[in-house]
């Protein structure tokens, strides 16, 4: 399945961009998630922007596999997705009662070569692991993006001990609908803003929002030079 994903990914590196085409993934929802919510986004147009200037660039989900967002991306940058889904790798280590070595995991886990990703969707994957790891995963997301590459972050504002992960499905450039499904562990702990900017110290904060969704969405863009 998962190489059936990519394949289809590295479809619209070829296809390239299709502009207008937005109200698609929206479409999807009315029928399907009638009783889902919308929320506004204020960075994920900002993110758009930042990789619509690469020509095919190599864009990263931390997510699970979604549909709609996959054509959506596709469809408006013309770009090749690589779907991480790093929930399943938490539970997979939770089930394996290997949590603690998610920190030594984490280095290893990305195949691509330092430098050669463009953009990535972290969403909010860094709640769910305790701060080594949470250090251990920052540290290889920035080795991973290119210079002038950007990397978009949701973090939880709420304390919740609920055991649900958050899959994020993008309706337009400005609007995203939040839907919740099982994890076999609760979020580990609101991040202040002071320690997600620790976390990303490689990278450059553009953009900080405090929604009233109650996440934090921050975009942050890797330096040209050091």
């Amino acid at each position: 399945m998962a190489d059936a994903t990519r394949s289809l990914t590295d479809l619209f590196g070829m296809l390239g961009p299709r502009r207008g085409t937005e109200t698609d993934a929206a479409a999807e929802l009315s029928v399907t998630n009638v009783s889902e919510a919308a929320y506004p986004s204020q960075s994920l147009h900002k993110f758009l922007r930042c990789l619509q200037s690469t020509d095919n660039p190599l864009l990263l989900d931390l997510g699970p596999v979604v549909g709609s967002n996959v054509t959506f991306f596709g469809e408006q940058l013309g770009c090749r997705i690589r779907v991480e889904d790093i929930a399943a790798d938490i539970d997979r280590h939770v089930k394996a009662g290997t949590v603690d070595q998610l920190a030594e995991f984490f280095p290893k886990r990305f195949t691509q070569d330092p430098g050669t990703v463009d953009g990535i969707l972290c969403w909010d994957v860094l709640d769910y692991v305790d701060r080594p790891a949470a250090q251990a995963l920052a540290k290889s997301l920035c080795r991973l993006l290119r210079p002038d590459g950007c990397l978009l972050g949701f973090f939880s504002t709420a304390e919740s001990a609920e055991k649900v992960y958050t899959k994020y499905v993008v309706v337009n450039q400005t609007t995203l609908r939040y839907r919740t499904y099982p994890a076999l562990r609760p979020r580990q702990r609101s991040l202040l803003n002071g320690d997600i900017i620790k976390l990303f110290k490689d990278l450059r904060v553009t953009d900080s929002f405090l929604m009233k969704s109650k996440r934090r969405e921050m975009l942050f863009r890797k330096p040209t030079s050091r």
